[in-house]
């Protein structure tokens, strides 16, 4: 895991149940977040069973090949999809919700980006056989506007605040298809039959900038008036773009060593 919180300097703003939180990057952690991000993104595009099938059958060449074709060339893209394995790995590590589904290994073209909910996590009662969500907006940028939080607070209170129906059938469906047809069925009961309350909902805002999220961020945060528990998280990375190059280009270097 990355470990965000330990290898960054932390601020924390809290109202009521909500919480508006800045984590900047140590400067002598850089190397070691890019590692750590080289490590994980090939599993961000593809299913590692999928990929060890490959190489059982084709071997190194096609497996690495099979990879390189998911990866994406646009550099706003590269941006967004790193956004969101950061924020992924946030919600997991501190939040206490599992994201059963990495969406990104089922997009149409990897220049292209995904429609709908970001990220959207689950916290499953056993016992009750209930569900709480969390739904995630991601935003990725070197410079942080209001503009972008205007569209972001936009995204994540459409449907009502609720994660949207296309999303949570995806997932679903994504669920039946992997063999985990219990959470799959909880999930079309949850949302289809018994409806989902706000107490069973948090939003996330998380936002991956070279800019300081500290003034923009909280302003938006503090202008929320609604009844679903809020969480906000700007992580500042100065050297934002060196980041993602160097991501992308080790993840590359890698497959093609």
């Amino acid at each position: 895991m990355l470990n965000q919180e330990n290898k960054s300097e932390v601020t924390e703003h809290l109202v009521n149940n909500n919480k508006f939180k800045v984590l900047t990057l140590k400067s002598e952690e850089f190397q070691s977040l890019k590692n750590a991000l080289i490590g994980l993104l090939p599993d961000t595009y593809a299913d590692p069973q999928s990929i060890a099938v490959t190489l059982a059958r084709l071997g190194r060449p096609a497996a690495a090949q099979k990879l390189l074709t998911k990866i994406p060339e646009v550099k706003n893209i590269r941006s967004g999809d790193i956004g969101e394995v950061l924020a992924t790995d946030y919600i997991e590590e501190y939040l206490g919700y599992h994201v059963p589904i990495r969406k990104l290994r089922w997009r149409d073209h990897r220049n292209m980006a995904m429609r709908g909910d970001d990220v959207i996590g689950i916290v499953v009662n056993q016992q009750q056989q209930t569900i709480k969500f969390l739904k995630a907006e991601a935003k990725a940028n070197k410079k942080l506007g209001r503009g972008i939080l205007k569209d972001a607070r936009k995204e994540l209170d459409l449907d009502d605040g609720l994660p949207a129906p296309h999303a949570l059938e995806f997932v679903a469906e994504r669920l039946r298809e992997s063999g985990n047809q219990a959470l799959s069925d909880l999930i079309e009961k949850v949302q289809l039959v018994d409806g989902i309350r706000e107490d069973q909902l948090e939003h996330l805002l998380f936002t991956f900038t070279a800019s300081n999220p500290a003034s923009l961020q909280k302003e938006a945060f503090d202008a929320y008036y609604g009844n679903i528990k809020q969480t906000s998280v700007g992580f500042r990375v100065t050297e934002h773009q060196e980041l993602i190059e160097g991501v992308y280009q080790g993840v590359i270097d890698v497959l093609n060593d």
